[in-house]
């Protein structure tokens, strides 16, 4: 079960992250969450969709790791073989946490699941220097998580922009492996690219006024990776 603490040098002076990846620090994973400002680099090695939260209902585009739940096709070695790893992949086991300040406004802090497989006393990245200063990886993390943030919202405007021009459909993706299994993966979405392609010149100007364009074209020409997906499934039958 996690276990969420506001990071701090005095409980967790001695905590080390182990910075590898596998199955045993929950990196089996179908699919992850990814953000506008990071599709060019996702769009070079995943296929980009969008998953729709059962719970929510919200919208959120995806990078495609696998075909089934606790499968990710990435992994090997105790390492992630792709050039570029997903953000939301690399962050854990830390997340951008909130907390009163003494003037009452909300402000951002570093916060650590202590229970997460990655954390341990023994080996891996320190968090926290001798004296008590921040190690160069702890910041370096900082910085990713106060991106992350910021990321987050932008990927919220992303879709709902794309949803109100009625540019999002729903698709299934019938994929068929060498031995003859098919998976059809049908709990997603995907720009509709015949709907983009017909828009007129004030819906595009609107979506590149606003960044969104560039990264729609980046979630069309990702679809191109399935195939390679479908390679590393067949490699491992």
């Amino acid at each position: 079960m996690a276990n969420i603490q506001k990071l701090n040098n005095v409980d967790h002076q001695s905590l080390r992250v182990k910075t590898g990846y596998g199955a045993e620090f929950g990196d089996d994973v179908m699919f992850a969450m990814t953000f506008p400002g990071e599709m060019r680099a996702i769009q070079a090695h995943y296929p980009i969709l969008i998953y729709k939260d059962p719970n929510s209902g919200k919208l959120a585009p995806v990078a495609l790791l696998g075909f089934e739940r606790g499968e990710n096709l990435f992994l090997k070695d105790g390492d992630w073989d792709a050039a570029y790893v997903p953000a939301m992949i690399r962050r854990q086991p830390f997340m951008v946490g909130q907390e009163s300040s003494t003037g009452g406004e909300r402000q951002r802090v570093v916060a650590i699941d202590v229970e997460h497989p990655r954390v341990n006393t023994d080996e891996g990245e320190l968090l926290f220097l001798p004296q008590g200063g921040t190690t160069e990886y702890l910041e370096q993390t900082a910085s990713m998580l106060e991106g992350l943030f910021h990321a987050q919202a932008a990927s919220e405007a992303f879709m709902q922009a794309l949803s109100e021009r009625g540019l999002i459909q729903s698709v299934t993706l019938n994929i068929r492996l060498k031995d003859g299994s098919e998976y059809a993966l049908e709990d997603f979405y995907t720009i509709d690219d015949e709907a983009l392609q017909k828009a007129d010149e004030q819906v595009l100007a609107e979506l590149s006024q606003d960044g969104w364009l560039l990264p729609a074209y980046m979630m069309l020409a990702s679809l191109s990776q399935l195939q390679s997906l479908i390679g590393r499934r067949n490699q491992r039958l």
